[in-house]
């Protein structure tokens, strides 16, 4: 091949060297630019027939120059160089019909390969529109003439208009809907002011049952049965609070003094009674009797229907100066009373329900609609989702009844309530309306599922064709390939789709490599580096626990064996310790011989030092077992034992990329890695076996977690490198170790 004039312009100075010794040794001339600018004055002098241009030079400068020496001279041959893929830049560049890549490390053989790509690639004649699609390079994405955008929104735009006729026919006529919504509306605020009234009432009457309970006399002339200075303590508080009902009772609930105003008569007006065993039985007063309380305190309500009437009642006890329990008070109202006023604070008409639904008390006059006991028993049983509602007709009036459950303070079930509200301002729709409303959505509907399955079977077959692609990738598949059909940002999806295929080919060696090379988190953190264009990796401050181990007399070992036989000793040495440092969530950093360096806490996220401190703990202590299970397998075998010194310390250190720009190691440094290889080499001196040695660092950050190994304290020694002794603890298991999980 005669030699060729070569223009390699790069950023970097390391890639120019790699390309400009290749192309020499081939006997070309080559000439070198590290600006855009020093290439364009460059190609003008020397004319090259061969340009290297790097993909990543910033902004739209490149593009241009590209552009230009297309102008310049069409037969010019350019391979573009990039050291990570940029799916983009290569899109662009290949719209230009520039098709041939070269991708880091610049090897002689990929150099080639290149250079023979690029013979078998037509070179650009002029840099003009992009050509018909029928006149395109395979790899070449056609220009977007009709954009998806268009192809969905122009039909539902029409559904639109279509939709906006119909609510323009349709408003007058269901306008007068909205006012049946207010109706219930309405229902539903009085019948949370019957419930809100209903609880200041109570509130009420439990403010004169504490008046009474705690008037000085009451209990002593309850244990002296003295009825008439019961009514002297008693009634005018009655009076004052316009109470209907008091009853006194003593400890066998039969009452002392009562004090009873009938329905209909004036204020002040009570009839009394005494001796009356009545309440004796009725659980709501056996409950004061004995002293039980609830949620809300001793007192106890209950709905009660007596000799003399349906009552309201709240029980609470009568205690003495000692704090003894003498007798028990009853406040009660009228369901009559109830009922009436309730509509006066509400404007409603209410009703009170037992809770099989018969009536107890109406405004209603002569009110004998009774409750269905299915409907009574389903509006209990939902009475915290919903409210039920039910149609009446009194006196030829329609009604609106909204039920509910009629609740004490303690939250007991008493009976249901009623709120009605009559029906003759609701103004509802003709049939015909409701007839016209439902065709005119129902033919809506089905257009909008028929241009909706259409539009969906127009994108998603070629999006199907990609998904089944995608598949066959995420399986290992790296030969597949999309047909590119159409001339939309599908059919540009589908060239990116098979670019990135072309990626993944040439990467899949290089990762595969990568992996067996480095622990699972490091090649994460190389991914994500890679992956933002960052070739280092960052240097990172934490707080991490190390593990250092190593063989004792492991060189006198290799000296009796052949190196075969060590490498095997050593692999099967590895594949029992190495498991379980990664079973707790350590990250195994280096081999260095017999030594492993290992951490925790940092990879694949940061965990607290109590959390890391613990997972090296329990990760040595099994490993101390394994490699005492493996020593008994090696004497049964003949072979020497493998004694294992371990240490474990904590504190701060840096965790990053070490090396140079091509040659990088994810690695731990710092004062707490030091420290722990020290306090491995001090195993020799104060454990005669296997064992492991922990730092103070790390015997504090386990915390309360100390307890689940025995942890042996060997004083203060001198380490190497440190000015200070440092406190050393020899861990091992307890008798039993406790079965306790790690979050990590």
């Amino acid at each position: 091949m005669p030699a060729q004039r070569v223009l390699i312009v790069q950023q970097q100075a390391q890639p120019a060297q790699a390309l400009t010794r290749h192309f020499r040794s081939r006997g070309d001339q080559v000439w070198e630019a590290w600006e855009i600018g020093q290439a364009e004055a460059l190609f003008k002098q020397i004319k090259p027939h061969l340009i290297l241009l790097d993909l990543h030079f910033p902004g739209e400068g490149w593009l241009e120059f590209l552009r230009r020496i297309q102008t310049a001279d069409p037969k010019v041959k350019v391979i573009l160089t990039n050291q990570v893929p940029d799916v983009q830049r290569e899109m662009l560049a290949k719209s230009m019909g520039f098709n041939v890549f070269l991708r880091q490390p610049f090897q002689a053989r990929w150099i080639e390969q290149a250079l023979r790509r690029l013979q078998s690639v037509d070179v650009p004649t002029q840099p003009r529109r992009p050509p018909a699609v029928s006149s395109l390079p395979a790899s070449q994405p056609p220009a977007v003439k009709v954009p998806v955008r268009l192809k969905i929104t122009l039909p539902y735009l029409i559904l639109a208009l279509l939709f906006a006729l119909a609510s323009a026919y349709l408003v007058t006529q269901v306008v007068v809907e909205s006012v049946q919504d207010r109706f219930f509306n309405q229902l539903v605020a009085a019948g949370r002011q019957t419930t809100d009234w209903m609880v200041r009432e109570e509130d009420r009457l439990l403010a004169t049952l504490r008046l009474i309970a705690n008037t000085q006399g009451v209990a002593e002339a309850i244990q002296a049965s003295d009825a008439e200075q019961l009514r002297q303590l008693t009634l005018p508080l009655a009076i004052n609070n316009n109470e209907e009902v008091v009853e006194i009772l003593d400890l066998q609930g039969v009452t002392v003094f009562s004090a009873r105003r009938l329905p209909g008569a004036p204020r002040g007006e009570y009839t009394y009674s005494r001796a009356d065993p009545f309440f004796s039985q009725q659980q709501f007063v056996q409950r004061v009797l004995r002293r039980e309380q609830d949620a809300r305190g001793d007192k106890f309500a209950a709905f009660v229907q007596t000799p003399w009437g349906d009552y309201f009642y709240i029980s609470g006890p009568i205690l003495d100066t000692q704090g003894q329990l003498s007798g028990v008070v009853l406040v009660g109202k009228s369901a009559a009373s109830l009922v009436r006023e309730m509509k006066l604070d509400t404007l409603s008409d209410t009703t009170l329900y037992t809770l099989s639904g018969s009536p107890i008390a109406s405004t209603f006059p002569t009110f004998q609609h009774t409750l269905e006991p299915v409907l009574a028993l389903e509006v209990l049983q939902t009475q915290d989702q919903a409210s039920k509602s039910r149609p009446l007709n009194i006196n030829g009036i329609n009604y609106t009844e909204l039920l509910g459950a009629w609740e004490a303070r303690s939250g007991e079930d008493l009976g249901l309530l009623g709120v009605a509200l009559p029906q003759a301002f609701l103004v509802r729709t003709s049939q015909i309306t409701r007839l016209q409303v439902f065709l005119l959505i129902t033919i809506s509907i089905l257009l909008v599922i028929l241009v909706g399955i259409y539009l969906a079977n127009l994108i998603t077959r070629p999006l199907l064709r990609l998904v089944r692609a995608t598949s066959q990738v995420a399986q290992g598949n790296l030969g597949v390939k999309v047909n590119v059909e159409g001339n939309d940002e599908l059919s540009v999806l589908a060239h990116a789709f098979n670019a990135m295929i072309a990626g993944l080919q040439e990467g899949f060696i290089y990762r595969d490599l990568l992996g067996r090379t480095v622990s699972p988190e490091v090649r994460e953190q190389l991914r994500q580096t890679f992956g933002s264009g960052n070739l280092r990796l960052e240097g990172q401050q934490a707080v991490a626990t190390v593990l250092m181990s190593d063989i004792r007399g492991f060189t006198t070992l290799t000296e009796q064996a052949d190196p075969a036989r060590v490498m095997n000793w050593l692999n099967e040495y590895f594949d029992r310790l190495v498991p379980i440092v990664v079973k707790h969530g350590g990250v195994v950093n280096k081999f260095d011989g017999d030594a492993m360096l290992a951490f925790f806490g940092i990879l694949p996220r940061m965990l607290s030092p109590k959390k890391s401190a613990l997972a090296a703990c329990q990760a040595a202590v099994e490993m101390i077992t394994a490699i005492d299970e493996l020593n008994r397998i090696r004497e049964q075998r003949g072979d020497p034992p493998l004694i294992t010194g371990i240490g474990i310390n904590t504190g701060v250190v840096i965790a990053g990329g070490l090396g140079a720009k091509d040659r990088l190691h994810y690695t731990i440094i710092g004062d707490t890695v030091n420290t722990a290889q020290r306090l491995e080499a001090l195993t020799r001196q104060l454990i005669k076996g296997t064992g492991a040695l922990i730092g103070h660092a790390t015997f504090t950050a386990l915390e309360e977690n100390q307890q689940q190994f025995t942890l042996e304290p060997l004083g203060l020694h001198s380490v190497k490198g440190k000015l200070e002794r440092v406190m050393v603890y020899r861990l091992s298991a307890p008798t039993e170790i406790p079965q306790v999980e790690v979050t990590l």
